[in-house]
């Protein structure tokens, strides 16, 4: 008998800073996955977008070995870096608090373009600008 999927676990966390404490500890912990060793591979996996936060599928079977896959960080997050803001307006409809320009829409859509479900970059980047704007970021030209 082969290897069995027993649990597909998704968490968070920023790319390069693994630790088994909480949300991957709590996550991984009751299906006895060898915490030590998803910290080691994320974090060599993801030393690259050091800090960013990261969107992880990790996959765990009856033997208690385990594969994840990564996906794009979430395109809140990727707005704020374009922004240049530390978080979102509380008030989207009457506090903006920055804007991001088509270009920048564009460059995120292209990113995630493997994590949405639009057919086209068009489509994509019109989903990135409805983020953007419940966000309380301003699309400009």
């Amino acid at each position: 008998m082969g290897k069995e999927l027993t649990a597909q676990i998704k968490v968070q966390v920023p790319g390069g800073q693994a630790t088994p404490a909480p949300p991957v500890g709590t996550a991984l912990g009751p299906h006895g996955v060898n915490i030590g060793q998803f910290v080691q591979q994320f974090n060599d996996q993801t030393r690259d977008q050091m800090g960013v936060t990261i969107p992880v599928v990790i996959n765990v079977y009856n033997d208690r070995s385990f594969d994840f896959s990564l996906k794009s960080p979430p395109a809140a997050v990727l707005l704020k870096k374009a922004a240049g803001i530390a978080k979102g307006s509380g008030n989207p409809l009457k506090n903006k608090v920055g804007t991001v320009t088509r270009a920048q829409l564009a460059e995120i859509a292209e990113a995630k373009k493997d994590d949405l479900n639009s057919s086209s970059v068009e489509q994509a980047v019109k989903v990135i600008a409805g983020t953007a704007r419940s966000m309380g970021l301003e699309v400009v030209e």
